[in-house]
């Protein structure tokens, strides 16, 4: 499912009279809002998951094209575990 999909999906749930814009807005809406809180704290959504920052550390790779070892700096990126409901419906 796409973003465009979502939106759709998003639009039927809440009836007729919302059009496929606002429920563009209210999609983009809750992923700014998500993309803003992590940064200071977890976002847990009950029912559906938790998007929490986590850490890599820095470490030796490989470059594929030359086969060298490179160093890979550390970095943050986002983590999303999924809640023990959702994992039912799967």
């Amino acid at each position: 499912m796409n973003k465009a999909e979502l939106t759709e999906a998003i639009q039927k749930i809440l009836g007729g009279d919302t059009s496929k814009r606002a429920a563009g807005e209210a999609l983009d809406a809750v992923l700014k809002a998500i993309a803003k809180g992590v940064k200071t704290s977890p976002v847990q959504l009950i029912g559906f998951g938790t998007f929490k920052v986590a850490k890599r550390a820095a470490r030796t790779g490989r470059n594929p094209k030359t086969k060298q070892p490179m160093k890979i700096k550390a970095s943050k990126t986002v983590r999303f575990v999924p809640s023990s409901k959702l994992k039912a419906t799967l």
